[in-house]
């Protein structure tokens, strides 16, 4: 399964919106590294950003555009601009990673006569005829990726293509980064004194991600804040992650943080780059997203670091954790089932969560490593090329 196909003398370019800190973005530079290491030239298009660096590192090429724009002028510009891209760069397959780029993208393949790969990333919202109109270029792949197993049969339904068509790969999860041996015990001090957690063994409840809404960070608090106050006296939620601009949500949070008593139990921190060491920090993952994710990298990533995840009940979590063995699923958008659900995996008590986090490290090694991404993105990539 971890073998890679040849790609000596092909050149592969991706498209994506930006290169900051998603689940997206991760992927890319996941198969940029199977691309090199297949012999293979790895381009992307994108408008950068923070992951810049590592995608240099891992050998692939950034061709920048603002391919993040939903103007339609500016897609049709960069349509051009990955025609030429194609032409001058001996660009042998396109694959494209979010649908205001996938247009670009799909238009510039098909006029220069490429394959065209997308990844279905996520269940876009609306349902008007224009929303699905534009929408619907995720599935004009000559060969569509989902993500998960929910999103390969709501890709079928909602666009009605032929499901031989859609190929069902995981994201996956490096388990040399993400393993709990490989962290020094010096990673996880720092982050416990960043989040001021010096000297304090309390349990942490760790929720990571961006700061938007249908994370379920303003749903995590109203779930801590059903906790009776010796049921939390123990307890402080680590909200983690990036505003992206969303500052009036962080008001919202820190508003709602004082208005239900949790300032001692409740802090927002920055982004953190260091994952591996902030599970550690952990001693319970929280991902309680109100819509359903894709697949849900957190989930995946917490449990190889073997740590339980408490996720919602819906979408792709519940490929991702097996209930009552790698963690445990709640009502999607209900506080009160949320706090059950903390209130029963803190019943169990730390040796049989040691426990649970064990089988989720396994269960994420038998079904979501990264090197099986890159097998298989590669197998669809020489599928279309042969």
């Amino acid at each position: 399964m971890g073998e890679l196909p040849d790609l000596t003398g092909r050149t592969i370019l991706q498209v994506a919106p930006e290169l900051s800190a998603g689940g997206v973005e991760r992927t890319v530079l996941e198969v940029t590294e199977a691309i090199v290491e297949a012999g293979g030239r790895a381009l992307v298009a994108s408008k950068g950003g923070r992951l810049e660096p590592e995608l240099a590192r891992l050998g692939g090429e950034l061709l920048r555009m603002d391919a993040k724009s939903r103007n339609p002028v500016t897609i049709k510009l960069n349509e051009g601009k990955l025609r030429q891209i194609i032409r001058e760069q001996g660009v042998s397959l396109v694959h494209a990673r979010s649908r205001a780029p996938a247009w670009s993208a799909w238009a510039a393949a098909k006029a220069e006569g490429v394959p065209f790969v997308t990844t279905y990333h996520g269940a876009y919202s609306g349902t008007s005829g224009l929303k699905k109109a534009y929408n619907s270029v995720m599935a004009k792949g000559d060969l569509v990726i989902a993500n998960s197993q929910w999103i390969a049969a709501h890709v079928a339904e909602v666009h009605e293509i032929d499901p031989a068509r859609i190929v069902t790969i995981p994201r996956g999860v490096d388990l040399e980064a993400f393993a709990p041996e490989a962290v020094a015990p010096a990673r996880i001090e720092a982050l416990r004194q960043a989040w001021g957690l010096e000297g304090d063994a309390r349990l942490v409840l760790l929720l990571p991600g961006r700061l938007t809404s249908w994370k379920g960070q303003g749903l995590a608090l109203q779930a801590l804040g059903l906790l009776a106050p010796e049921e939390r006296a123990g307890l402080v939620l680590i909200l983690a992650g990036d505003a992206q601009g969303r500052d009036d949500y962080v008001s919202e949070l820190e508003h709602q943080i004082a208005a239900l008593g949790l300032t001692g139990s409740a802090r927002i921190v920055p982004h953190v780059t260091d994952m591996p060491a902030a599970y550690l920090a952990a001693g319970l993952v929280l991902a309680p997203s109100t819509r359903p994710e894709a697949f849900g990298r957190v989930a995946a990533e917490a449990s190889a670091m073997a740590r339980p995840v408490i996720v919602s009940d819906h979408g792709g979590a519940r490929e991702t954790v097996v209930e009552y063995v790698t963690g445990t699923r709640a009502e999607p958008g209900s506080a009160a089932a949320l706090a059950g659900a903390i209130r029963a995996m803190l019943s169990l008590g730390p040796v049989a969560r040691a426990s649970m986090g064990r089988e989720g490290r396994a269960h994420v090694a038998s079904h979501f490593s990264k090197r099986g991404l890159q097998a298989a993105t590669l197998g669809v990539y020489k599928r279309l090329l042969e």
